[in-house]
C-alpha cells in the first residue's frame, strides 16, 4: 500500500466521520427538549461535520488530483467563522424574546447577568 492510498483512505475517513456526526447532529435536533439545546446540536456538531467533510474532500482531491482547491479552503474558513456566530445570534434572539428554557434546566445564569446590567444603567 503506497503513501497516497493511505492518505486517500484518511480523506475518505474524514468524509465518513463528517457524515456520521451530521446524522448525530440531526438526531440531536429532533430529540432535544428546547430551542437552546437544539441550536447547540445544530451549530456545534453540524459545524464539525461540515468541517470534517470539507477537510476530507480537500485532502482527497489534493492526493488524487495533485490540486489544492482554494474554494474548499474558503468554504472551510467561511463555515468555521459564520456557523458559530449564527448559532449564537439565534440563541440570543430566542432568549431575549422570552422563549422558555426546558423543564430540566436547573439554573439560568444569564438572567442574573442581565438583571445586574439593567440595575447598573
Amino acid at each position: 500500500m503506497s503513501g497516497n492510498v493511505v492518505i486517500e483512505y484518511f480523506g475518505a475517513g474524514l468524509i465518513l466521520a463528517g457524515g456520521i456526526i451530521s446524522v448525530l447532529s440531526a438526531i440531536g435536533v429532533v430529540q432535544f427538549p428546547d430551542v437552546y439545546t437544539r441550536a447547540h446540536a445544530a451549530t456545534k456538531s453540524a459545524t464539525l461535520a461540515v468541517l470534517l467533510t470539507l477537510v476530507g474532500a480537500l485532502v482527497y482531491i489534493w492526493v488524487t488530483e495533485a490540486y489544492i482547491s482554494v474554494r474548499l479552503i474558503l468554504g472551510i474558513i467561511f463555515v468555521f467563522i459564520t456557523a458559530p456566530v449564527a448559532g449564537h445570534l439565534t440563541i440570543r434572539a430566542a432568549y431575549r424574546s422570552g422563549v422558555d428554557l426546558a423543564k430540566e434546566t436547573k439554573e439560568d445564569e444569564l438572567r442574573k447577568v442581565l438583571l445586574s446590567k439593567n440595575e447598573e444603567s
